[in-house]
């Protein structure tokens, strides 16, 4: 088997900002050698994540008013990137790793996160692919898509002192929700995007189940990984707690150092 890869399957989706503070604390962990690699593969609540580059633009504020406006929290991301949409229907990928050299895997990391999900999604019959599709919202190189035609897979970075994150979300369902929110923040932002370039694994296939996909997930990682189902922790939690008000924004003081989606 594989080097052991602890499985968290839980989040807080009425606080979306305490979830990306727990995401924080188990990275911080991690670099410290207190706990092991970890993954948490969960349904997240309504939320626009903001890149740092988001976090630095003129019309910030205004975005964060408008993801507000449209019933969603604004929060701060923990892995680089631009604004990306997290609702109950899509899956929330987080995956804390032990390294002693971050920057120097950087590429072979999204490489193998848009294989995993590719892999996934293959094998439940879809067309995924690994490609940026022209005009997507959050590009990046390393993203999966439909067939070539749609975004359905998205993955950014953060590194900090012996370790990294790697943080994604996959839409299954409710692709017009993300255009819906991201149309008015994206102009806020001053970013020209396509939003026909955006997709869901239901508009493909309608029959699709939400754990369906979170297994398949799990599937295609404990093909490399020996995957152990963790618990969560109070100290962990009390940690993300205490982390919390870092993410959320406007507020734009935000662990490590930020890499753009690949």
């Amino acid at each position: 088997m594989g080097q052991t890869l602890r499985v968290l399957r839980h989040g807080f989706p009425e606080h979306p900002a305490v979830d990306t503070a727990f995401s924080a604390a188990i990275l911080e962990g991690v670099g410290s050698g207190s706990m092991g690699d970890t993954i948490r593969i969960y349904r997240p609540g309504r939320a626009v994540a903001f890149g740092r580059r988001d976090v630095h633009s003129a019309g910030y504020r205004s975005a964060v008013g408008a993801a507000r406006a449209s019933g969603f929290e604004a929060v701060e991301r923990l892995a680089g990137g631009r604004a990306a949409v997290f609702h109950e229907n899509t899956i929330a990928v987080s995956w804390a790793r032990r390294a002693s050299e971050p920057r120097a895997g950087i590429e072979s990391r999204f490489v193998e996160v848009a294989e995993v999900i590719r892999k996934a999604l293959r094998g439940m019959g879809f067309d995924a692919r690994v490609g940026q599709i022209p005009g997507e919202y959050c590009p990046g190189r390393h993203s999966v898509n439909a067939a070539g035609r749609v975004k359905l897979f998205g993955s950014g970075q953060r590194i900090v002192s012996g370790a990294v994150h790697v943080g994604g979300v996959l839409v299954v369902d409710g692709a017009e929700e993300v255009v819906r929110v991201l149309d008015p923040v994206y102009r806020h932002l001053d970013f020209t995007w396509h939003p026909e370039a955006t997709g869901d694994l239901a508009s493909i296939r309608p029959d699709v189940r939400y754990e369906d996909v979170v297994e398949a997930l799990l599937q295609s990682f404990a093909s490399t990984y020996q995957l152990v189902e963790g618990i969560l922790d109070d100290e962990t939690v009390a940690r993300a707690e205490e982390l919390s008000d870092r993410f959320l924004s406007p507020h734009s003081d935000v662990l490590g150092d930020p890499f753009p989606s690949r």
